[in-house]
């Protein structure tokens, strides 16, 4: 009796094997990133997410709110999408080949966690390579962890986090119990036979709720208790018992889960945010006429962590702006070293939203949708239709009522507010931007011609870098010391750079498979040295679209 084959291991993705519109949009959206970034080789890092620069009139304030409320957030959660969609398409080849492909995904976590830390350190410091590394990880938990092992996980996190100047393992710890249970949201198959066989994360997710919407009454008979309190709990109840409710609704269709637990993740945490933004501006808190001393010195404490807080913000700004502007290259590869790794623990919190992003990604290739794109355009216009308006309307909303935060004004100044309906709004728009580019890329008419990006995707690992390494050397005191020059000046280096660079990655790729960054990276995934040049030169291949 012959032997079964034995099914060939994983290897780099051969050209013929790519999900073209995949490129397109990856290709797209490094444009979005670039337009987003390029304000802070101009502006320090630690002033992202306090909204537009004041004082901007003219064409600058006009490029600025385009930015703004039309790019940043948007691109992000898109390439988190692609990651996602990424992570699929290795674990569907893995599937046909027969073979685990967990070793070789570790090893290209691991690897993009380094190429982030150095990016981090020697380019740019709003890298967000080692976000994702750190999300990927978390993915692995939620589609394969096992309970016993992430409650070991956690448990030695909070015992590590007794030791001095560990404290950041509680953070870790908390981490990873949001990743267990959002494993045991989408894999648990556990129900309540006593409850007509109600799934058990459900039930526990509804009451769970009903408790906090009970709390959440009991605090408007407490005199003392503050207004985010008194809205905070009643919205989390509600947030709560909906999810609760739709799981157990939506249960038996298993293969939908991950894009509606990812849509579920994102919109609860971004939900909560702008309840909490919405209770303290429309019911700010107001100090007691009469403070016993308890109270009055827990409110001078108070004053006194947010006036500490609000001066080392301050400093950090005038001390990064001195070092890229003043400073030697060794002076900024020392300052970003030093946030690297006090900003490092803390990208897992971060991941508990990404996270939400990679399973609506996973979703999108294992169902077909990617694979099959031209066959799913009715589906990508519904998407492009609805997704574009409410969520692009929803940052424009907010611009209405907040464009930047006032320093010190604790939520009252409608920015907490504003942000969260613009988060809010991140994800149908970005899921509308990449409907849009599909149905260009398919149509009939010359916006098919947007196929042109796809080379340009292929190489988005060099390319986001290259983009560091060409705005860092322009802007930054050590090197070209363009900092601060005009927003309008600012998009203008970006159809620069953007075009340069499409062309580049065109003629780069008629003679050879990867992108320099690429090839590294599919080395080191797969363990193996894939071959770089083509026998001849070989014209890039084009995406199909319709005659």
């Amino acid at each position: 009796m012959d032997r079964p084959a034995v099914p060939a291991g994983l290897t780099p993705v051969a050209s013929h094997e790519r999900i073209q519109s995949l490129d397109v949009v990856r290709g797209f959206a490094l444009i979005g990133i670039l337009l987003m970034n390029v304000e802070f080789f101009n502006r320090a890092t630690a002033d992202i997410g306090t909204g537009m620069q004041t004082g901007l009139a003219g064409a600058n304030f006009l490029a600025s709110y385009f930015v703004q409320y039309f790019v940043t957030g948007k691109f992000w959660t898109i390439f988190s999408l692609l990651f996602g969609m990424g992570f699929a398409v290795m674990l569907t080849r893995a599937e046909r080949a027969g073979r685990s492909f967990l070793v070789p995904y570790m090893r290209r976590i691991a690897a993009l966690a380094v190429f982030g830390a150095l990016h981090h350190i020697f380019l740019f410091a709003g890298d967000i390579l080692f976000s994702y590394a750190v999300a990927a990880t978390a993915l692995l938990i939620v589609l394969y962890g096992r309970t016993k092992w992430i409650l070991l996980a956690i448990a030695l996190c909070v015992g590590g986090g007794f030791i001095p100047g560990a404290d950041w393992l509680y953070g870790v710890a908390g981490g990873l119990a949001f990743f267990g249970f959002v494993a045991w949201w989408l894999r648990g198959e556990q129900r309540m036979k006593r409850l007509g066989k109600v799934p058990v994360i459900a039930f526990i997710m509804m009451l769970v709720g009903v408790l906090a919407t009970i709390g959440g009454a009991v605090t408007w008979f407490v005199p003392a208790m503050p207004p985010q309190a008194r809205f905070g709990l009643p919205m989390l109840g509600i947030a709560l018992v909906t999810l609760g409710w739709l799981t157990a609704r939506y249960r038996a269709d298993k293969p939908a889960r991950p894009w509606r637990i990812g849509v579920g993740i994102y919109c609860f945490s971004f939900l909560m945010m702008t309840g909490a933004g919405a209770s303290m501006y429309f019911f700010p808190e107001k100090p007691p006429v009469a403070a016993s001393k308890e109270q009055a010195k827990k409110q001078k404490e108070q004053e006194a962590a947010r006036v500490k807080n609000l001066k080392e913000r301050e400093a950090r700004i005038k001390t990064e702006t001195a070092v890229l502007t003043k400073g030697s290259y060794g002076d900024a590869v020392n300052m970003r070293a030093k946030h690297f790794f006090e900003e490092a623990p803390g990208q897992v919190g971060f991941a508990t939203v990404l996270i939400g992003m990679f399973l609506i990604g996973t979703w999108f290739v294992r169902s077909g949708i990617m694979e099959k794109a031209q066959a799913n355009v009715p589906l990508f216009r519904k998407l492009a239709v609805f997704g574009l308006p409410i969520g692009l309307g929803m940052g424009v909303l907010g611009s209405a009522i907040a464009m930047h935060r006032v320093p010190g004004s604790q939520g009252t100044d409608g920015f907490q507010l504003a942000s969260g309906l613009q988060m809010l709004g991140n994800l149908p728009a970005s899921l509308g931007y990449v409907s849009l580019v599909i149905l260009m890329l398919y149509s009939a008419s010359p916006l098919n011609k947007v196929s042109v990006l796809a080379p340009f995707g292929r190489m988005a690992l060099t390319n986001y870098l290259t983009q560091s390494l060409v705005a860092s050397t322009f802007f930054f005191g050590y090197g070209f010391g363009n900092w601060g020059i005009s927003r309008v000046d600012q998009m203008l280096f970006v159809v620069v750079l953007a075009a340069a660079q499409i062309v580049f990655s065109h003629v780069w790729l008629s003679h050879f498979r990867y992108g320099p960054m690429e090839w590294l990276w599919r080395a080191l995934t797969y363990w193996t040295i894939p071959p770089m040049r083509f026998k001849s030169p070989t014209p890039v291949p084009a995406v199909a679209t319709p005659a």
